[in-house]
């Protein structure tokens, strides 16, 4: 648990440091400042950074956002989101806290190793995800959720990726990408009701290009890792 802003490289410090400028800035300019919604993108982009080395913190910091998020996504009524966010990602994100500390990199053991799905993982995830988007369509609709379809999809892909970092998979990013993508779609459509969710659509954005990064970031480790042992073997 050492401090994961000194293992920060130049590029990630600039990638890092413009995110929160952007964010800032497009809260800022929106005439309609909501600490809130700032406050959340800040805490988010700094998850996503640390995630992108695998750092314990990403997962501490994720629980913060979830409660964040979940107080968003509430006022505007997007049942979906607010309980994904407070009854699904923020345990998830506890269990990965767990699960992150128990399992560190061999070479670097301030960072999490990196596992490899398997079949059971694979049909694991299938059928849950299948359990969860039937589930919740059918519980969002009861409450007369907004924009369901999206906000039904918001919740597969933000268990599939909750799931993948549990599982430590590179691909988790890749989950949290198709998630910033719907939640763009999402957020875009309640800014038409209301201006004041445009930030948010900012926020989601510099969320997909972070993620992303995490996921090539996570692929290259991933790859030297594998590398070294075929040369011990």
């Amino acid at each position: 648990m050492k401090n994961p802003i000194q293992s920060l490289s130049k590029k990630e410090w600039a990638i890092w440091i413009g995110s929160l400028l952007i964010v800032t800035i497009s809260n800022m300019v929106s005439g309609d400042l909501d600490f809130l919604t700032l406050l959340a993108a800040l805490v988010g982009v700094t998850s996503l950074i640390f995630a992108a080395k695998g750092n314990i913190w990403a997962q501490v910091l994720m629980v913060v956002f979830s409660i964040l998020y979940g107080i968003i996504s509430w006022r505007f009524r997007y049942w979906g989101e607010m309980i994904t966010y407070l009854g699904m990602t923020m345990p998830m994100a506890i269990w990965s806290t767990i699960t992150w500390i128990k399992n560190p990199s061999k070479e670097n053991g301030n960072v999490v190793a990196i596992q490899k799905l398997n079949c059971k993982h694979i049909i694991a995830l299938f059928f849950s995800c299948l359990a969860v988007t039937i589930g919740f369509y059918f519980l969002l609709r009861i409450m007369n959720t907004p924009n369901i379809i999206f906000s039904t999809i918001s919740i597969t892909t933000s268990f599939l990726a909750a799931a993948l970092t549990m599982l430590r998979s590179s691909y988790y990013a890749l989950g949290y990408a198709s998630n910033d993508i719907v939640l763009i779609i999402l957020w875009i459509l309640a800014s038409k009701e209301n201006p004041i969710y445009i930030p948010v659509v900012v926020n989601f954005t510099i969320f997909f290009f972070n993620d992303m990064y995490g996921f090539f970031s996570w692929r290259k480790r991933e790859k030297n890792v594998f590398k070294k042992v075929q040369f011990n073997s």
